[in-house]
Formats: structure tokens, sequence, C-alpha cells
């Protein structure tokens, strides 16, 4: 079918979804947040056997989408509601902001979350009033088919979500061109190109692009802790997240030790392939990106970088599995200096002090997450430009807090998933005024002097009052 089609399906689905109450559509989301509960263990094999990655990362993916749609299934109905605005005239003009949804949104999302992205994005958009046409990466076509049976299950009707597959590189472009918004998770590269085709035809933009993600452990910082929380900061999911941690600045005087207890946690690692819970990382999704990060800490060592721990390829745990890997002596000349890796590599800096460390982090073109590991509760996050900016953490407690927004500054992206935002961004804005007894203008013979002169008088009233 023509993507024409799809979305002409889409749309007229979403006429009729449109005038299903807030309440009913969110009561879906709720019911589909139990489900993911109840069908958990098939949910878990699922993203395992599509995307290669540890259980405890899978498990992750599979509560966030669930909490996640409890909270939009929650909340929705008040960040959705009318609201009053103040009026032109104090108690002549009414104004009421309402929010209507767009129409077809285009979701297109990649292969490293195949559950809890493409939940994240289509459940706000649904409840917003609009229909979705999904684009799952080619990957991983029957985990993102279990998020839409489970939607129908909970309730929700034919034609209101349509999963196409094939990806985006299949069909992205035929989708921007038809939909009415696109919500786009991937690269900065592919970000940018997507959103100036959104430009040109005047529809909104959503997208959470690349990451170069600093973790800074400053000066009165628990090393113990930092170090701890390292591990899964950088080797969580194999280090395929973008939110994950690819860069350290540790000052000077603390240096030495976070790095050798990172080092000795990182060493005790269970490694392994397939469904057992107890491993800690698993393998790399493909061939492509086993070469795309063994082939970045290869440039690296070539031109005088040093492993820490790790560096090699495991054949012998899996095909693509690939070693979780620390350097020191990482310049921007090298390929993983500046650019996002995407994978269990990290790169450990010696700085002389907190505002080395603040503005090194700051220098990087990326801006999605950051972490910062301090003893004060200071204003040092305010300084880091990211949108989200975890402290004493890696990235959970920012992720999964579901009602403030995330997603990235500068190159990292733009819009917002999570919170008011995330479920605002599916909708257009309207204003309705009324206005009571007479309009803005003389009344009657009134000259437009004694009309000026009056609402001066009026208005300065109000203002003093109000």
């Amino acid at each position: 079918m023509e993507m024409n089609d799809v979305v002409q399906r889409a749309r007229v689905a979403q006429q009729e979804w449109e005038r299903v109450p807030v309440r009913q559509r969110a009561a879906i989301a709720r019911r589909f947040s139990t489900l993911v509960y109840r069908n958990q263990s098939e949910i878990l094999d699922s993203i395992q056997t599509e995307t290669l990655k540890n259980r405890l990362s899978a498990f992750e993916e599979a509560v966030d989408a669930a909490q996640l749609a409890h909270f939009y299934g929650r909340r929705a109905s008040g960040f959705l509601r009318p609201f009053r605005r103040k009026g032109a005239i104090p108690f002549l003009t009414r104004a009421i902001e309402y929010h209507r949804p767009v129409g077809v949104v285009g979701v297109i999302t990649p292969w490293n979350y195949p559950f809890t992205l493409p939940a994240s994005d289509v459940i706000p958009a649904l409840i917003a009033g609009n229909s979705v046409v999904l684009l799952p990466d080619a990957a991983t076509p029957a985990t993102a088919d279990i998020v839409e049976r489970l939607l129908r299950e909970a309730g929700l009707p034919n034609g209101v979500l349509t999963i196409v597959h094939g990806g985006g590189r299949v069909h992205g472009d035929a989708l921007v061109a038809e939909a009415d918004f696109i919500m786009f998770t991937g690269s900065t590269a592919v970000g940018r190109t997507v959103a100036e085709k959104c430009a040109a035809r005047l529809i909104g933009f959503s997208g959470e692009l690349g990451g170069k993600n600093p973790m800074l452990v400053l000066s009165d910082a628990d090393v113990s802790a930092a170090a701890q929380a390292a591990v899964r900061s950088c080797f969580s999911n194999s280090g395929q997240l973008c939110v994950s941690i690819e860069r350290i600045y540790v000052v000077n005087e603390l240096h030495d030790r976070f790095l050798a207890e990172f080092a000795d946690r990182v060493r005790g690692m269970k490694l392994g392939a397939g469904l057992d819970w107890e491993v800690d990382m698993g393998p790399l999704i493909s061939v492509a990106q086993f070469e795309r990060v063994s082939s970045q800490v290869a440039d690296a060592v070539a031109r005088g970088a040093h492993i820490v721990v790790g560096g090699k390829a495991r054949p012998d745990l899996a095909a693509t599995f690939f070693e979780p890997t620390i350097l020191k002596g990482v310049t921007d000349a090298m390929t993983l200096g500046a650019g996002e890796t995407f994978g269990p590599v990290v790169a450990v800096y010696r700085v002389a002090d907190d505002t080395e460390a603040i503005r090194l982090a700051n220098l990087s073109e990326y801006g999605l997450n950051a972490s910062v590991w301090t003893r004060r509760d200071d204003s040092v996050p305010k300084e880091i430009r990211s949108g989200t900016v975890t402290v004493n953490e890696g990235f959970s407690a920012s992720w999964a807090s579901h009602g403030a927004p995330m997603g990235g500054m500068k190159s990292s992206g733009m819009g917002r998933r999570h919170g008011r935002d995330g479920i605002l961004k599916y909708t257009e804005a309207q204003t309705v005024a009324t206005q009571r007894l007479f309009g803005i203008a003389p009344v009657g013979t009134q000259s437009n002097y004694a009309y000026a002169k009056m609402l001066n008088r009026l208005l300065a009233l109000w203002n003093r009052l109000s």
C-alpha cells in the first residue's frame, strides 16, 4: 500500500477518534500499562531476541513504557483541558485556550529501544486525539508489533495506529511528505534532513538526536559511588543508548582513585549472550554496529590513546560482542573523541578543577544528557548546556522522571518527550475569545479620542487592581 493511502486512512480514523472524550482515550493508556506488566516475559524475550541486549536492560525498557503510559493515563486530561486566559478587556472579554490534535502523527523510531521508544511517542500522540503512523526500525519489527497488539487489547480502535514495516530508510521520505507532524529519534545528520523537509511543508517536528554525554566527577564527589554508577551509566544496553555516558571528566586529586575503582568494577562485569538475568552486558545488535565501535577504538589506539580495560572483540561470547572499554589519552583528533560512538566505550580525562570540567563538558556540539557528581546542592547543573542533567546518577533519574521534559539542546535535537511538553507538542493551541456588551472600538458616535481616553482610564484602573 502506498504511503498516501496509509495516511489518508489514518486521517479518516483520526476524525472519529478525536471525538472520543480525552478520559476514555487516556484510560486505554492505563490498561496498556497493566497489560505490559502481565505480558512482561514475552516482551523481554522479544526485545532480547531482536536487539541481543541483556535482560535487565530489556526489563528497564518494558517498565519505562508501562510507567510512562500510566503517567499519561492519569495526567493527560489535565494537560489537555481548556484553560481560561486573561482577556483583552477585564470582565468584558473571555479567552479560552484549547488544544486541538494536529491530525496524523508520523513516528520514526530506532532499533536500540524497540519497545519503549514507540510506546513513549505513540501513546501521548494518541491520547491527544491524533492517529499515528509508526515506522519502527527494520531490525526490530516484532517488538513494535507487540506495542500495537497490546494497545488494541487495551481498547484502541482499528485504524488509529498503523505500523508500516521496513524502517525510516525505506518509508521515511514518503511519511514526511504526507503526515501532519513528525517525531523522529536517530542521528543528528538524519534528524537535520528530516527537520528541513518538515520545515518546507510547515509541519511540526520533534527530534531526539545524537549525544556525546559527559560525566563530571567534581572535587567533592563520592568517588566510590561515582565509580559504581559509571558502570551502568556507560555500559547499559551495551552503550547503545542516546543518554549513556561517553566521556568522564575527573578532577586531578580524584582521578587516579576513580579510574582504579571504575576499572576494577568493569573487570568484574559478567559478560554474555542470551536470556540470563545475571548478565551485565550483552552483544551489540549488528555487525555494522560492531564494526563502528571496533574501528573507533582501533583509530584511537593508533593515534595514541591507551586502553585501561577491554578494547577487544569477544567472538567466544557472540559474533558482535565487544568488551566494555575504558580509554585514556583520547583527543578530538580521534574519531571517538568528539563524535558519538554509541557502544560500550568511554574516555576518562583528568582535569585541573571543577571549572575545567564544566568548560570541557560544554565544549561539545551535543547537549542531550550530563551526569554531575557532587555533594553540594549548588548551581553547577545549571551551568551545563544539556537538556537533562542528572546529579549523583547517570541517566535513569532524569529519563524516568516522566513528569519532567526530556530532550536535547544544541545538536542533540529539538522538542521534548515526557511531561506536559511531551503531549502538547502533538496539538495546536487554539484561542477562542468571546466579547461581551460592546466591542473593542468606539461606541456609537463616540469619537476616537474619547474612546482612547476612556480605555486608558479603564486599563489603568485594572492594572492597579490586578
